[in-house]
C-alpha cells in the first residue's frame, strides 16, 4: 500500500517497544514497524533486561528512524511506555511488544480509517502464534465499532493492535502493572470518548507465551476483576462485567 497524499508528516507515528529479555524476538518487531509505509519513528526503551540488546540495536544504528533509550533501572511495562510517550515526536502512538509483530501494511490502513472516521483510537485483529514464533491460523476477530459498554463485557484492544492519539495518552497515562494496565487504560478512554473503530483483520501477530503476565488463566481473571475496581466499578457491576468477560474468553481461545 503506498501513503496516501493525505498521510503527510503532521500524522507522523512514533512506535513504542519495551525491551525486557527479548534477544530472539526484538529484530523481528522492529522490522515489521520498518517496513510499515508511512512517516515514523521507533522507540525501543530497554527496561533494565537482563539479556543484553545494545548489539542487536546496534544494526540500526544508520537508521534515523530507530532511536534507542535505556531506563536506568527496571521501571515496569507502564513506566516505559509513558516514557515513550513522553518521547515520542509523533501525532500518534502506536504500542509493540517485543514478542510480537505486525503484517505489512498495519499502520497506513488504520490511519487512512482514522481519518475517515475522526476517531482517537484504532485497533485491529490479530493471528495467534506459539511461544516459538510458529503462526497458528487461530485469528481472534475485533468489532469495527467498540464502545464502552462492549469493552466492559469484553477486550477486544489488544495493546499491540492499537493505534491512538498522542495526547490521549497524556491525558491518560498508564498506570498499575499488578493488573491488566492496557485494559484499564482502554476502558478509560472509552469512558470519555464512547466509541472506537477497528479493522477486523489479523494485521498483529500476536505471541501467547504460558510464561508471560497473562499466561496463567487463573491469575489473569483475578487481574481482570482488580481491574474493574481499579476502574471504579461497584463489586456487583464488576462481578456481572467479570462473568461476561470470562465466558467471551472461553469462546475466544477454545471455541
Amino acid at each position: 500500500m503506498q501513503i496516501g497524499e493525505d498521510l503527510q508528516m503532521e500524522d507522523m507515528i512514533s512506535v513504542i517497544i519495551p525491551a525486557y529479555n527479548c534477544r530472539t524476538t526484538l529484530k523481528q518487531a522492529v522490522d515489521s514497524v520498518l517496513i510499515q509505509q508511512v512517516p515514523l519513528e521507533v522507540l525501543v526503551i530497554d527496561d533494565g533486561s537482563l539479556e543484553p540488546i545494545a548489539d542487536i540495536m546496534e544494526s540500526y544504528r544508520e537508521d534515523s528512524r530507530v532511536i534507542f533509550l535505556k531506563n536506568t533501572k527496571n521501571m515496569g511495562v507502564s513506566a516505559t511506555r509513558n516514557r515513550g510517550v513522553q518521547e515520542a515526536r509523533g501525532k500518534w502512538i502506536a504500542f509493540l511488544d517485543s514478542d510480537d509483530y505486525w503484517a505489512p501494511g498495519k499502520l497506513a490502513r488504520q490511519l487512512e480509517l482514522l481519518q475517515q472516521t475522526k476517531s482517537v483510537l484504532c485497533s485491529t485483529g490479530r493471528e495467534l502464534m506459539t511461544a516459538e514464533g510458529k503462526l497458528t491460523g487461530k485469528v481472534i476477530p475485533v468489532k469495527e465499532v467498540i464502545t464502552y459498554e462492549d469493552l466492559l463485557h469484553q477486550n477486544w484492544i489488544n495493546n499491540s493492535s492499537v493505534l491512538v492519539k498522542k495526547e490521549i495518552l497524556l491525558e491518560f497515562p498508564m498506570e498499575a502493572d499488578e493488573i491488566h494496565e492496557d485494559y484499564l487504560l482502554w476502558l478509560k478512554v472509552l469512558k470519555k470518548y464512547k466509541k472506537v473503530y477497528a479493522i477486523n483483520e489479523p494485521l498483529l501477530k500476536y505471541r501467547v507465551d504460558k510464561n508471560s503476565k497473562s499466561g496463567s488463566k487463573i491469575h489473569s481473571a483475578i487481574m481482570t476483576y482488580k481491574t474493574y475496581r481499579k476502574l471504579g466499578l461497584g463489586r456487583r457491576q464488576a462481578w456481572r462485567s467479570f462473568i461476561s468477560y470470562a465466558v467471551a474468553g472461553l469462546k475466544k481461545y477454545y471455541v
